[in-house]
């Protein structure tokens, strides 16, 4: 064929023969996607485009007029890592600030298998043919082997992500414990910026340690299934003390009778806590997020929890607390860097390691030893 050629890659073996041949044939017009390709006019080559450097006014501005591919990449930069994003992202967040705050912020958790994904779809689709804008941030876990995520959510959710007024960003936890991702306020303040009326914060679900998200919701709801756990399961500390709702989930088909029967044991189990909001009774009740039989009820609820709270203050109050947190994660986070940064502390850090791994040195000593080596080292 005159539109095939075929060479060998620098890799190959010089015996290898046609084994290793690699042939090049003709592409159709257009890009693979069937998208006009990158020619550039005067030119007979074809090259793929790089993607455009943004400034901080385009990110604003993006985000403002609720641009989504320039939305997702605001949220990218925050997310980043990268030392030279760090400062674009800070003054982006500078200037989003003034037009954040106006949404309700849900935090929704549950063990593994309690149908968060099929809820979330269920109740944001809900909320899309009500006039809401809708933003939902699914944190996935990452491998504490290879570091990655699957980050799936979004393809559980094909009818929502179809939506124009709902934005579903995943994004991987990165190890962070507390169900969410060390950029989870930022995100949100984000998405409220650019309109977002609605924010639908999926934890990872790892059961009773979903704190994190308490500190940044203005509502936590707790998704259940039946045969999770008795009475007595319900009255322990953790996760359900938090939370401002328990919803027993796929109450449906036979498993409908197990659902009511589990919910009126929570329900009973609530009774001998103190409620997470002050003002507000925490509340038990069942829904099915496949047949959508008691999701339009999950709404009202979180409606009326809005207008109580607002009215006796508490509203406010929470909004206020979720600030200061913020601070205080702002600060863990800088100095658990500058400590690692620090050049004495790696010093040491990499001698000592050895030592506490063949017991010649206590970890609470090592320890000790890093942090006065930390604390001697000069502010940079």
């Amino acid at each position: 064929m005159s539109d095939e050629r075929s060479y060998k890659p620098d890799w190959a073996p010089e015996d290898g023969g046609d084994a290793f041949a690699v042939k090049v044939m003709r592409g159709i017009e257009g890009g693979h996607d069937g998208l006009p390709s990158g020619r550039i006019e005067g030119s007979g080559s074809r090259i793929s485009k790089r993607r455009q450097r943004l400034d901080t006014e385009d990110y604003v501005d993006g985000v403002l007029h609720n641009h989504r591919p320039i939305l997702a990449r605001t949220i990218t930069l925050i997310e980043s890592n990268c030392a030279e994003h760090y400062d674009q992202a800070r003054e982006v967040l500078a200037q989003l600030q003034p037009r954040a705050g106006r949404s309700i912020r849900v935090g929704i958790t549950g063990v593994p298998g309690a149908g968060k994904s099929t809820l979330i779809e269920a109740l944001g689709l809900h909320l899309v043919h009500q006039g809401h804008k809708v933003a939902v941030l699914a944190v996935d876990p990452s491998s504490s082997v290879t570091g990655g995520s699957i980050l799936g959510d979004k393809t559980r959710m094909e009818k929502l992500s179809q939506q124009e007024n709902c934005f579903i960003r995943p994004s991987p936890s990165g190890g962070t414990l507390g169900g969410v991702t060390r950029k989870s306020r930022e995100t949100i303040l984000v998405c409220e910026a650019a309109g977002y009326d609605v924010i639908l914060i999926e934890t990872v679900g790892v059961g009773q340690s979903e704190i994190t998200v308490r500190s940044m919701v203005d509502f936590f709801l707790l998704v259940m299934i039946s045969g999770a756990g008795d009475e007595l399961q319900g009255i322990k500390k953790g996760v359900i003390e938090i939370a401002d709702a328990l919803l027993v989930n796929k109450a449906d088909g036979a498993n409908k009778i197990k659902a009511q029967v589990a919910c009126a044991e929570y329900a009973m189990a609530l009774k001998y806590l103190t409620p997470a909001t002050r003002g507000w009774e925490t509340r038990a009740l069942t829904c099915s997020a496949i047949t959508g039989e008691g999701v339009s009820e999950v709404w009202d609820m979180i409606r009326e929890f809005r207008e109580i709270t607002g009215e006796s203050g508490m509203f406010a109050q929470r909004r206020k607390e979720q600030a200061m947190a913020w601070v205080y994660s702002m600060i863990e986070d800088y100095l658990r860097e500058t400590f690692y940064r620090n050049g004495d502390v790696r010093g040491l850090l990499s001698s000592l390691e050895g030592k506490v791994l063949d017991g010649s040195v206590l970890p609470t000593t090592a320890a000790e030893e890093l942090l006065k080596v930390f604390y001697r080292s000069p502010v940079k």
